[in-house]
């Protein structure tokens, strides 16, 4: 077991930008794309998200400073610190049970995939630490490993299935033809934000409005740009910071500039990717015929939609007035604000990039999120202590925004606890109410995406 996790720790410590070029690179010579375009394809991956990885930190870097300028300057005080989504996974990929996971996980989607339960085949090795991660609160919640297996695996399975369901999405909304999205963290919000979406169909006034970028561009020229856009939102983000005027005019020009070159970042990462995703639909075509296989894909790919982007700034600033107004919530949002760009995108997409209910979806999604990261706090401080992570001064309980956006995880766990029939028929609950969101708008990608499912021929 030891050898096993040795071995597991090196290829995961290479990093993704290392890692996806090696997966790509071999999956290409098992489809039969020869190695000169696979090794092309891997490498061009790698270097997208490099890449994307800049803009990120570009924009992190810059948000940051402002972000805790306004919590000192509001005297924002709270007891659970936000250590960011870095540590939550170093955490998760330190516990016991996380590298019996990797080969389990790989070889279920491949059993998935053979029985036709999902299309998706995830080759996203890096993100399988989410499917770790439900797998390791459930461990440290029942001291089961069993338990902890089988929390992952049916995590992964709903994955799976909500990746599937969901790319339609990411061909005709993102442009990304046979990929889909089996990012458990932010897939999982789906179903509730098609909800919110169906709900704000019916709300009068708020069903006229529509302000995609493509729109607020035509309407209001130059400002509309996305540079335009970045250039307000980090200008307003310093002011509230109490920025002096340099630094509210270099923060405008900082955000700026992650908005316009972001899309450029993921445009070079399609480069890669999309003869590799149109090679493998190949191969499963040739040797099954009648059989669609998605490539999975780290959402990363979809975070540079202008959209999401604008979506995701805004949320910065109240998501730090939500933490403190909401009387359960007990995480200061800091270190993993960074991930806002990942936990927006489906307030956005499931409005079709429209920016105005995304803003209200996101909101919605953050009532969730403040809720489950003070919810799994105990778990996740528990499982730092006993892989022995470094806790700031005067912590005495860590979470992330990552972690309070794994729904499906902490449904689970409730309906693990045994020892608690309360909270048994909380998940039940939990479960019961999120499967029927979930039937009831099912349809509703098929019916946003009919004319153009309709022209594909799918």
């Amino acid at each position: 077991m030891s050898f096993i996790k040795s071995a597991v720790d090196y290829i995961l410590g290479l990093g993704v930008s290392v890692m996806m070029p090696i997966i790509i690179t071999i999956f290409g010579l098992i489809l039969g794309q020869g190695f000169k375009k696979s090794f092309r394809a891997g490498i061009t991956i790698g270097v997208g998200f490099v890449a994307i990885n800049l803009a990120v930190n570009l924009l992190t870097g810059s948000v940051a400073p402002a972000t805790t300028a306004m919590v000192e300057r509001l005297g924002f005080k709270l007891d659970i610190i936000d250590v960011g989504w870095p540590i939550g996974a170093a955490i998760t990929w330190g516990t016991p049970v996380a590298a019996i996971l990797i080969p389990t996980i790989f070889i279920l989607n491949i059993i998935l995939l053979a029985v036709n339960f999902t299309k998706t085949m995830d080759v996203d090795i890096w993100n399988y630490w989410h499917f770790l991660f439900a797998g390791s609160v459930a461990y440290y919640a029942t001291d089961s490993m069993l338990m902890g297996i089988i929390a992952a695996c049916v995590t992964a399975a709903i994955t799976f299935k909500l990746a599937d369901w969901t790319a339609p999405v990411l061909e005709h909304h993102f442009g990304l033809p046979g990929v889909s999205l089996p990012h458990s963290e932010t897939v999982n919000f789906a179903p509730l934000m098609y909800l919110m979406n169906k709900i704000e169909d019916h709300i009068p006034g708020l069903n006229e409005l529509h302000a995609d970028p493509e729109s607020i561009r035509k309407r209001f020229g130059l400002l509309g740009e996305p540079m335009m856009i970045g250039l307000i939102l980090g200008m307003l983000m310093a002011i509230l910071g109490g920025f002096d005027l340099q630094g509210v005019l270099t923060l405008g020009i900082q955000i700026s500039a992650g908005l316009t070159i972001m899309p450029k970042m993921v445009a070079l990462l399609m480069e890669g990717l999309i003869p590799f995703s149109e090679g493998a639909r190949d191969f499963i075509q040739k040797r099954f015929p009648g059989k669609d296989v998605y490539i999975g894909l780290d959402a990363a790919i979809v975070i540079g939609h202008p959209a999401g982007m604008a979506v995701a700034l805004l949320m910065v600033p109240i998501s730090v007035f939500m933490a403190v107004l909401l009387p359960y919530n007990r995480m200061l949002p800091l270190a993993d604000l960074a991930v806002l760009p990942f936990t927006m995108v489906w307030a956005v997409a499931a409005s079709r990039g429209n920016i105005v209910r995304g803003l209200i979806n996101g909101i919605a999604t953050m009532f969730i999120v403040f809720f489950l990261a003070t919810n799994l706090a105990p778990l996740l401080t528990t499982m730092g202590h006993v892989v022995g992570f470094d806790f700031p001064a005067g912590a005495t309980q860590i979470s992330s925004i990552d972690v309070g956006s794994h729904i499906i995880p902490w449904i689970i766990i409730q309906l693990m606890d045994f020892t608690n029939p309360v909270m048994i028929g909380v998940g039940v609950a939990a479960a019961v109410i999120y499967g029927l969101i979930w039937y009831y708008v099912r349809n509703d990608i098929k019916k946003q995406y009919a004319k153009e499912i309709a022209e594909s021929g799918k």
